[in-house]
């Protein structure tokens, strides 16, 4: 069995619903609490065995790279200051045997273009696709994990999926199928963005993937989709007709930062949960609602 090593970060979208707070920063260094979306999702990732990130970006995305990369003025700043425990923080964002690879995206044609971007990176393996937006929580066990332990006894391509509300199908690809466990179905059918009247469930996908090389085959022939671009859910699709691919209903909770109103969801539930900040905000918060009320 092999063992996913890899993961791929689209990270060259534009973050348009975030502007102007992302005319020059990218979205997915938009901090919840006190690190950036990137952060959680490579942190996800490091916990789940992978080795090397792979990151698609595009134009005006260099913070990503900043910040995983040495900084050598700031490090020595630190430690002249005896700041040892942020100096701590700023050296160990990435592991010393976690390397990371940036491609550029030529054009913005979707997510299944940037993925396809990444197999000169990934070759012929398995590997992850985390999306950033998706700032998922799990207190038991990180997502990706889970769905490392689904691919390590069925061997197919994973994607994680959510219920979602019916009416709210157009912002999803929508799978179907039958269930072989109590948290997994074999997909027999995926439809992005469907309207609720024709979609299949309202089992939505989700940011993680775990996808067998294969994929690649697809994302070279399928012709463009919804909105004009390649899209990963139809690489899915033509996939079923040869492979085996599960849906795993994961443990924990998603945030959709790629919206303003998950975003504050998270900071606030993730802020209630810090061990430096959660109480003094806990406090804050409960004055703020008695004064409202």
């Amino acid at each position: 069995m092999q063992k996913i090593k890899k993961a791929v970060f689209p990270v060259a979208g534009l973050g348009t619903r975030f502007l102007p707070a992302t005319k020059a920063s990218p979205k997915e260094m938009m901090p919840v609490v006190d690190k950036p979306l990137i952060q959680y999702a490579v942190e996800e990732a490091v916990a789940a065995g992978v080795e090397q990130m792979i990151f698609i970006t595009g134009r005006s995305k260099r913070a990503i790279e900043d910040h995983f990369d040495k900084a050598y003025e700031l490090e020595a700043e630190l430690e002249m200051r005896g700041k040892e425990a942020t100096l701590a923080l700023v050296r160990d964002i990435l592991p010393k045997d976690v390397s990371c690879i940036y491609i550029r995206q030529p054009e913005a044609l979707g997510l299944g273009h940037a993925v396809l971007c990444a197999e000169p990176a990934v070759g012929n393996e398995p590997f992850a696709v985390l999306l950033a937006d998706d700032l998922l929580y799990a207190e038991r066990k990180p997502v990706l994990s889970q769905m490392v332990e689904v691919f390590a006894q069925r061997e197919k391509s994973v994607v994680a999926v959510q219920t979602v509300a019916r009416e709210e199908t157009r912002q999803y690809g929508i799978v179907s199928g039958h269930a072989v466990a109590d948290d997994l179905m074999r997909i027999d059918g995926i439809v992005e963005k469907p309207h609720p009247d024709q979609a299949p469930s309202n089992q939505g996908v989700v940011g993680r993937y775990l996808l067998t090389p294969r994929i690649f085959h697809h994302l070279r022939r399928i012709p463009r989709g919804a909105g004009g671009e390649l899209q990963l859910t139809d690489a899915i699709a033509a996939l079923l007709d040869e492979e085996a691919v599960f849906a795993h209903r994961f443990d924990g909770i998603r945030y959709d930062c790629g919206s303003k109103l998950g975003y504050l969801q998270a900071t606030v539930e993730l802020g209630l949960k810090h061990p430096e900040v959660s109480q003094a905000f806990a406090a804050f918060l409960q004055q703020h609602h008695s004064g409202a009320a």
